[in-house]
């Protein structure tokens, strides 16, 4: 029996992708799709920006569509997203959760909810990225505090939070691996008369323009050499795809009967 998706913000870039891939999906059902009152997307069928018939109307009853489904993927605005995950947890579906732009409040707020629920939480769903993490952390334990650790990131003109996820849970990443806190050693902004680098900081530059998907940059700077990690997201089908794996996760955890947290390194075993 097909696992049944539930699609949140419909409407948007991530939302056709997602619904665009669990469509293609053999084992997939899009059993219920939705968005805010009033935005363009509702009331069409949910496959009309890619010339598909899928008959699930969009709307913007939340607790309906979260009620048709075993799993709901989000990756809309934090206050949606919280609101859609209540809905889940109050009807017992499970939850993947790719928005970004959380407060440290409204994650501890998410995490509540996996008292109930089975979520999976991630920054970033693509694959390449996460693997992307774990190298920075094992980079940034053995290259040592002689390099200095830059976050490069870049996206489309149109992202509202920076830095963006990604870029602060590779931060976090490197600042595990060198046995820092980021919160403690974290510089998000320079600019005038600065000084020197403060030794073990952790630094961020924030791009954005054009339709840059996502591109995102390590850089460990030492005397002499250099090393660079880097991951560049052309679609987000691989955003996509990633979930899609989460939400197989998910429904698994929920079908046994467990709740609680998990993000991409317990899908992908990364642990």
């Amino acid at each position: 029996m097909p696992t049944r998706i539930a699609v949140a913000g419909a409407g948007g870039r991530m939302g056709q992708a997602l619904i665009e891939a669990v469509l293609a999906a053999p084992d997939l059902e899009l059993a219920a799709a939705f968005d805010v009152a009033g935005a363009p997307a509702t009331a069409q069928d949910a496959g009309a920006r890619f010339g598909r018939v899928t008959g699930i109307v969009v709307g913007s009853a939340v607790d309906a569509a979260v009620r048709a489904a075993d799993v709901l993927i989000d990756f809309t605005r934090p206050e949606g997203t919280l609101a859609h995950v209540a809905a889940c947890a109050r009807h017992g579906v499970a939850a993947v959760v790719g928005t970004t732009g959380l407060s440290d409040a409204q994650k501890t707020e998410l995490a509540a909810f996996g008292a109930a629920i089975p979520i999976v939480f991630a920054p970033n769903m693509s694959v390449g990225v996460n693997v992307l993490l774990r190298l920075v952390e094992a980079a940034a334990q053995a290259i040592g505090p002689d390099f200095d650790i830059e976050i490069v990131e870049m996206h489309h003109r149109h992202k509202v939070d920076a830095p963006s996820g990604t870029a602060l849970g590779l931060g976090e990443a490197a600042a595990r691996g060198a046995g820092r806190s980021l919160a403690e050693c974290a510089v998000y902004a320079r600019e005038g008369v600065t000084g020197e680098r403060i030794p073990g900081s952790i630094g961020f530059a924030t791009l954005r323009g054009g339709d840059v998907v996502g591109e995102h940059t390590v850089i460990f700077a030492g005397a002499g050499e250099r090393l660079e990690l880097a991951h560049k997201a052309t679609s987000r089908q691989n955003f996509a795809t990633g979930a899609l794996r989460a939400a197989r996760y998910a429904a698994g955890r929920r079908s046994r009967g467990e709740s609680g947290m998990a993000d991409m390194r317990d899908v992908l075993g990364l642990r």
